[in-house]
């Protein structure tokens, strides 16, 4: 018997396996709301699940998105959060969203979602969007960077796990929508948290990762880095 076909599926289906669990697991049951933290006696990777006979309508309901957030900070942009923490029906679903403001030249700093690939269509505004590739395998290769101006009705997807950003260019306001593949994505601004740390990092650390003086890396962690989410 030829070896090849089966060997062949076994690795087809090994690949789907592992993608199949590359995200939130999926849920066994009708829907499994969330309890409060603070009502919890154990942890769980997730939330644990209300009494689904205690479950009510507002559990799976958020109103405001349509309001504007606060973009009178540094940054100059402000996320609202729509995920497990604000819908605690979303638990187990896999699912979250986020609406996002910008001032003109605002910009939503460079981060990663370490759980969630995130898609966002563009309201209101221009931006200019990108996400860079992690490190290629062929050292003397960089990373690649991947940009887009986006218009309204514009369409891009930043891939799980990869640094991001947008940036307004428009001298007026902009707004954006985004889906993100997870619950609850998480959020890593590279900034706040390479010089922002607590405690922070070993300063000769970062001097000899970034290649500066170190009084240039005191300087970054000394300063106040603003959590726009």
């Amino acid at each position: 018997m030829n070896m090849a076909l089966p060997l062949l599926v076994v690795i087809l289906m090994s690949g789907l396996a592992t993608f199949s669990y590359a995200s939130d697991p999926g849920p066994l049951q009708d829907f499994c709301v969330a309890v409060n933290d603070s009502e919890a006696s154990v942890f769980v990777n997730g939330k644990i699940c209300k009494n689904p006979n205690m479950v009510v309508a507002e559990d799976f309901f958020l109103s405001g998105l349509n309001k504007a957030g606060n973009t009178s900070n540094p940054v100059g942009s402000k996320v609202t959060p729509v995920n497990v923490n604000q819908i605690p029906g979303l638990n187990t679903l896999g699912v979250s969203a986020v609406r996002i403001d910008y001032a003109p030249y605002g910009l939503n700093p460079p981060h990663t979602h370490p759980r969630a690939t995130e898609i966002l269509v563009l309201m209101e505004g221009t931006l200019y969007v990108g996400f860079v590739t992690s490190n290629p395998a062929v050292a003397t290769q960089k990373n690649k960077l991947f940009t887009k101006t986006l218009n309204p009705g514009d369409v891009f997807v930043f891939p799980e796990g990869l640094i991001h950003f947008q940036f307004n260019i428009g001298k007026t306001n902009a707004v954006a929508f985004a889906g993100l593949s997870s619950q609850n994505p998480g959020v890593i601004t590279i900034a706040n948290a390479v010089f922002g740390s607590d405690p922070s990092i070993n300063p000769d650390v970062l001097t000899t990762a970034f290649q500066v003086e170190k009084n240039v890396v005191e300087k970054l962690q000394a300063q106040f880095w603003y959590d726009n989410n």
